[in-house]
């Protein structure tokens, strides 16, 4: 059971892939898990049967994993995509510069969540709550804000661009 008790603000489309992904770990790969396991037990001594403690551990992994998705969707608020009107706000994707920089930086304001079942994705996330997501939340692209870091510096960036994920 997660400590966390932050809601995971997610689209319609991510709730749904979190579901998924749910009902497959429990009604295919568990069910396959259980029957490697019952079948390593039929070979019988289980101190030397590595297939049997091959198993037991993925199954160990699967019931981790299953656990971390329950926790998502019982925290899992769903709301709709956010416009594409420039406003910085979870679920975009933000490009900002740092000032005395020349390079842009472009991340994703949200959580791991929405990124979780597809693994293709390189972006960075920043947490909306986060010391630059708070500082950057409810602006828009051309605004210019400070915020301090965690070592107490004061950073200042440029929003140059927010667009829905």
């Amino acid at each position: 059971m997660s400590t966390e008790t932050e809601t995971i603000w997610v689209t319609q489309e991510a709730y749904d892939r979190l579901v998924a992904e749910l009902n497959r770990l429990k009604n295919e790969v568990l069910p396959d898990i259980t029957q490697k396991i019952a079948n390593a037990r039929e070979e019988g001594d289980l101190r030397e049967n590595g297939g049997y403690h091959a198993a037991r551990e993925e199954q160990g992994k699967t019931d981790a994993q299953i656990r971390q998705l329950e926790d998502r969707l019982r925290r899992a608020e769903v709301g709709e995509a956010p416009a594409d009107d420039g406003k910085v706000e979870a679920g975009m994707k933000v490009t900002i510069r740092f000032q005395g920089d020349t390079e842009t930086e472009t991340f994703l304001l949200g959580s791991r969540e929405l990124l979780s079942l597809d693994s293709s994705v390189d972006l960075d996330i920043y947490s909306p709550t986060s010391p630059l997501g708070s500082a950057i939340v409810d602006k828009f692209a051309g605004d210019t804000v400070s915020y301090e870091a965690p070592n107490g510096k004061t950073i200042t960036v440029e929003i140059l661009e927010a667009k829905p994920y």
